[in-house]
Protein backbone atom coordinates (compact mmCIF):
# COMPACT_ATOMS: atom_id res chain seq x y z
CA UNK A 1 0.00 0.00 0.00
CA UNK A 2 1.20 3.36 -0.87
CA UNK A 3 1.92 5.67 2.27
CA UNK A 4 0.97 9.39 1.58
CA UNK A 5 2.56 12.21 2.93
CA UNK A 6 0.95 15.38 3.66
CA UNK A 7 3.31 18.04 4.55
CA UNK A 8 2.63 21.76 5.44
CA UNK A 9 5.06 24.37 3.73
CA UNK A 10 5.60 27.97 5.48
CA UNK A 11 3.15 30.65 5.48
CA UNK A 12 3.57 33.35 2.59
CA UNK A 13 2.92 37.17 3.66
CA UNK A 14 2.81 40.18 1.72
CA UNK A 15 3.38 43.71 2.46
CA UNK A 16 0.33 45.36 1.68
CA UNK A 17 -3.25 46.17 3.30
CA UNK A 18 -6.44 45.62 1.67
CA UNK A 19 -9.58 47.93 1.85
CA UNK A 20 -12.74 45.62 2.55
CA UNK A 21 -16.54 47.45 3.33
CA UNK A 22 -17.89 45.93 5.91
CA UNK A 23 -21.69 45.27 6.32
CA UNK A 24 -22.33 48.62 9.05
CA UNK A 25 -20.56 50.62 6.13
CA UNK A 26 -17.54 51.22 7.93
CA UNK A 27 -14.50 50.41 6.34
CA UNK A 28 -12.52 47.42 8.11
CA UNK A 29 -8.89 46.99 6.89
CA UNK A 30 -7.56 43.44 5.83
CA UNK A 31 -4.62 43.56 6.70
CA UNK A 32 -1.56 41.03 5.48
CA UNK A 33 0.92 41.43 8.47
CA UNK A 34 0.48 43.11 11.50
CA UNK A 35 1.89 43.74 14.78
CA UNK A 36 0.79 40.46 16.01
CA UNK A 37 -0.02 37.88 13.32
CA UNK A 38 -2.72 35.58 13.79
CA UNK A 39 -1.79 32.14 15.23
CA UNK A 40 -3.24 28.82 15.26
CA UNK A 41 -4.27 27.47 18.77
CA UNK A 42 -0.94 26.03 20.21
CA UNK A 43 1.41 27.61 17.99
CA UNK A 44 2.34 26.08 14.70
CA UNK A 45 3.53 22.21 15.69
CA UNK A 46 0.04 22.07 16.27
CA UNK A 47 -1.69 23.50 13.17
CA UNK A 48 1.02 20.81 11.70
CA UNK A 49 -0.62 17.96 13.62
CA UNK A 50 -4.17 19.27 12.78
CA UNK A 51 -3.65 19.12 9.15
CA UNK A 52 -1.56 15.55 9.40
CA UNK A 53 -4.45 14.67 11.55
CA UNK A 54 -7.12 15.52 9.12
CA UNK A 55 -6.12 16.42 5.63
CA UNK A 56 -7.21 12.82 3.23
CA UNK A 57 -5.50 12.40 0.48
CA UNK A 58 -8.80 11.80 -2.25
CA UNK A 59 -8.72 8.26 -3.72
CA UNK A 60 -9.02 9.27 -7.29
CA UNK A 61 -6.25 11.95 -6.91
CA UNK A 62 -4.55 9.19 -5.23
CA UNK A 63 -5.26 6.96 -7.95
CA UNK A 64 -4.25 9.73 -10.96
CA UNK A 65 -0.99 9.99 -8.77
CA UNK A 66 -1.74 13.26 -8.52
CA UNK A 67 0.46 15.23 -6.40
CA UNK A 68 1.05 19.55 -5.57
CA UNK A 69 0.64 22.35 -3.42
CA UNK A 70 -2.59 24.38 -2.43
CA UNK A 71 -2.42 27.89 -1.14
CA UNK A 72 -5.41 28.29 0.61
CA UNK A 73 -5.89 32.09 1.49
CA UNK A 74 -8.40 33.27 4.39
CA UNK A 75 -8.82 36.32 6.37
CA UNK A 76 -9.13 35.80 10.39
CA UNK A 77 -11.77 38.04 11.56
CA UNK A 78 -11.00 39.90 14.93
CA UNK A 79 -12.88 36.68 16.55
CA UNK A 80 -10.38 34.63 15.06
CA UNK A 81 -13.54 33.25 13.18
CA UNK A 82 -11.71 31.81 9.40
CA UNK A 83 -13.55 33.16 6.66
CA UNK A 84 -13.51 34.39 3.18
CA UNK A 85 -11.43 31.13 1.96
CA UNK A 86 -10.11 30.74 -1.68
CA UNK A 87 -7.38 29.04 -3.88
CA UNK A 88 -5.68 31.45 -6.04
CA UNK A 89 -3.49 29.50 -7.76
CA UNK A 90 -5.49 26.48 -8.43
CA UNK A 91 -3.61 22.78 -8.00
CA UNK A 92 -5.79 20.36 -9.31
CA UNK A 93 -9.72 20.47 -8.12
CA UNK A 94 -9.31 17.16 -6.15
CA UNK A 95 -6.21 18.55 -4.20
CA UNK A 96 -7.63 21.96 -4.07
CA UNK A 97 -11.68 20.57 -2.70
CA UNK A 98 -9.53 18.99 -0.21
CA UNK A 99 -7.39 21.70 1.20
CA UNK A 100 -10.51 24.18 1.32
CA UNK A 101 -12.21 21.41 3.60
CA UNK A 102 -9.95 20.87 5.89
CA UNK A 103 -8.86 24.51 6.68
CA UNK A 104 -12.73 25.41 6.89
CA UNK A 105 -12.61 22.54 9.81
CA UNK A 106 -10.05 24.75 11.65
CA UNK A 107 -10.88 25.97 15.10
CA UNK A 108 -11.11 29.59 15.38
CA UNK A 109 -7.76 31.53 15.62
CA UNK A 110 -6.10 33.36 18.37
CA UNK A 111 -6.41 36.75 15.94
CA UNK A 112 -3.55 39.55 15.26
CA UNK A 113 -3.37 42.76 16.77
CA UNK A 114 -1.94 46.22 15.63
CA UNK A 115 -1.48 48.63 18.82
CA UNK A 116 -2.91 45.66 21.30
CA UNK A 117 -6.17 45.67 19.50
CA UNK A 118 -7.62 43.04 17.11
CA UNK A 119 -7.63 43.73 13.57
CA UNK A 120 -8.59 41.61 10.45
CA UNK A 121 -5.60 39.23 8.91
CA UNK A 122 -5.39 38.05 5.45
CA UNK A 123 -3.12 34.56 5.39
CA UNK A 124 -2.08 32.45 3.13
CA UNK A 125 -1.72 28.46 4.26
CA UNK A 126 -0.02 26.37 1.80
CA UNK A 127 -0.71 22.49 1.87
CA UNK A 128 1.41 19.61 0.19
CA UNK A 129 -0.22 16.68 -1.08
CA UNK A 130 2.79 14.21 -2.15
CA UNK A 131 2.90 10.56 -2.45
CA UNK A 132 4.97 8.04 -0.80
Amino acid sequence: MKKVMMMFVGLMMATTMVQAQSATGQQDVVYDVCEEMPQYPGGMSEMMKFLMDNVRYPQEAEKQKLEGRVIVKFVVEKDGQLTEFSVPSPCHPLLDQEALRVVKSMPRWTPGKNEGKPVRVSFFLPVMFRLK
